[in-house]
């Protein structure tokens, strides 16, 4: 089911196990149509705005570098001739990059010329506003990145005008790498089109292949100029048999605010992506390749189906990051690595790392409110998970088919109505937990602090501890396992509680308790299940 070298191992799971994985997500996503509108994310009708004519590339608009005076013998006053001065010239520019002017048109002006002409740093105005109003025929509402482009910015934003047609700002192809470094990017969004809208060919204007474009119109024939051929965005996946693809592809409307395709690679510095909306998955980021985000916020995204701040398929590495107050329809509202066949079909999930980073504060109507991972495989070191929502399961963290690793992880004060307020460990997934704490989180049903199915959870030198189950049938405060395998070494349990018996442990299948472990002090009772759990139930 792999997608990437360093996904599972695991052997391809029993059809059961996929059956149940669908009845479970089917089961909590019955009823919710009522309650997700689709008019939140819109139908777009008609076409893009039309492309700006009389536009065209020049060096002098993005540099900072001007024409220096020159001796009569061709020499300028310090006795450098033209060839030490244009060597000189492009070490400037390799130093310092292109400055861009505050203005639009010649932001998509640059970034044409940097893929026309192999990369470029491109110094965007200080504390300015790039207001973005018209979109090509993919979507995009920047020209797609093809090259290695990076965009330095000094409180600078880069934001779709709230008038504007839904598309998304920043692309990056196959073969593109793209660099943000101190930038917003705001208030994308893009649309579940039902039909595409009409091609508008919006960069050609300020492409050197737009002579040729407009020949071709002119005669009739259809030719693919390098500069139109770079905008088409990636396919759309074939649907799988019986096996995983090996390379997840992007649908038309993933990624609001930056989409990485498969073969692109993204580097987010120092940025915020803020308040983008996607009709698919990926509010803020949706990454299909290979993303960076250190030092950086993502927060107040939205999507209708997975990942309202970030979603992956590919490899994907957070560090020293903020992942904060984002929306998703079905799961993962702060980071969802993969999605499940609901409305459209599987797509699995990459590798994610996640170290230094705070994810709270996320919202969702299905599964994962912090993170969810299906099929994919997760790490989490050093981090926060709190005061994260989710309506079904899994209010910090919820797994399907996933190997996932927590390493010195605070999963604190997250919720759910159903299982698992604070992790909900699911269908053949394996997860170890160490130098970690699962406390005060609180679901409404079973397994306040952790949900386990028919998967494999070890805690190491970890704590369950204050965790609630409050409704009426609530059970499990501390830890329900429902035909899985868990062990607790040098780990406690400890002040959980639950409506119902009992408040530490419910189990029915294995659970190994070393002696240096403690269930304990939890209310109304410790353990209640299987024989090996009493006898190491203290206090």
């Amino acid at each position: 089911m792999s997608n990437h070298l360093t996904n599972n191992e695991a052997a391809e799971p029993a059809a059961g196990a996929k059956r149940r994985r669908k009845i479970w997500l089917a089961s909590g996503v019955a009823g919710l149509t009522g309650v997700v509108s689709l008019a939140a994310v819109g139908v777009a009708t008609g076409a893009g705005a039309a492309g700006v004519d009389g536009l065209r590339w020049a060096t002098a608009q993005v540099s900072s570098d001007g024409d220096q005076g020159r001796g009569d013998e061709g020499r300028d006053r310090h006795g450098k001739d033209d060839k030490d001065k244009d060597k000189d010239k492009d070490r400037k520019h390799d130093e310092r990059g292109k400055e861009v002017p505050c203005n639009t048109d010649k932001l998509i002006q640059a970034i044409v010329f940097a893929n026309d002409n192999h990369g470029a740093t491109l110094e965007l105005a200080r504390n300015c506003t790039y207001n973005l109003t018209r979109t090509d025929e993919y979507g995009n509402g920047l020209p797609v990145i093809t090259e290695d482009v990076t965009l330095k910015g000094d409180n600078t934003k880069i934001v779709r005008d709230a008038t504007a047609e839904h598309f998304r700002i920043l692309n990056v192809g196959p073969g593109g790498h793209l660099t943000l470094k101190g930038l917003t990017i705001k208030g994308g969004q893009t649309t579940n089109y039902l039909t595409a809208p009409e091609p508008a060919a919006v960069w050609s204007a300020y492409s050197s292949a737009s002579d040729l474009s407009a020949a071709a119109q002119k005669s009739g024939k259809v030719v693919a100029t390098p500069q139109r051929t770079a905008l088409k965005a990636v396919p759309k996946a074939t649907p799988k048999a019986g096996v995983g693809t090996l390379v997840e592809r992007p649908d038309y409307d993933d990624g609001a605010g930056i989409l990485v395709q498969p073969g692109g690679t993204a580097d987010i510095e120092k940025s915020e992506i803020l308040q983008n909306q996607s009709g698919g998955n990926g509010g803020g980021v949706a990454n299909f390749g290979t993303t960076s985000i250190r030092q950086s916020t993502v927060a107040e995204n939205t999507a209708f189906f997975f990942g309202g701040g970030i979603f992956n398929a590919g490899l994907l590495r957070v560090s020293e990051a903020n992942i904060k107050n984002n929306e998703a329809g079905i799961g993962g509202a702060g980071i969802s690595n993969g999605a499940a066949r609901i409305f459209t079909d599987d797509v699995d999930g990459g590798t994610v790392w996640v170290e230094k980073t705070e994810i709270s504060g996320n919202k969702t109507l299905g599964f994962g409110g912090g993170i969810l991972d299906i099929e994919g495989d997760t790490t989490v070191k050093h981090s926060k998970i709190t005061d994260n929502t989710a309506l079904v399961a899994g209010g910090g963290i919820a797994t399907a088919e996933t190997s996932l690793n927590l390493v010195d992880v605070k999963v604190e004060k997250n919720s759910t109505l159903l299982a698992g307020g604070g992790l909900a460990i699911a269908f053949d997934s394996v997860a170890t937990i160490e130098d970690s704490s699962i406390k005060d989180n609180v679901s409404a049903f079973i397994g306040g602090g952790l949900f386990v199915e028919d998967s494999t959870v070890t805690l190491r030198k970890s704590e369950v501890v204050g965790n609630r189950a409050v409704g009426p049938f609530g059970t499990g405060g501390g830890i329900f396992n429902f035909f899985g395998d868990v062990r607790l070494d040098k780990s406690k349990v400890a002040h959980n509680s639950s409506t119902n018996a009992p408040g530490g442990v419910w189990t029915n299948n294995g659970f190994q308790v070393d002696n240096k472990s403690a269930i304990t002090a939890n209310r109304p009772t410790n353990c209640l299940g299987s024989p090996d759990v009493p006898q190491n139930c203290f206090g």
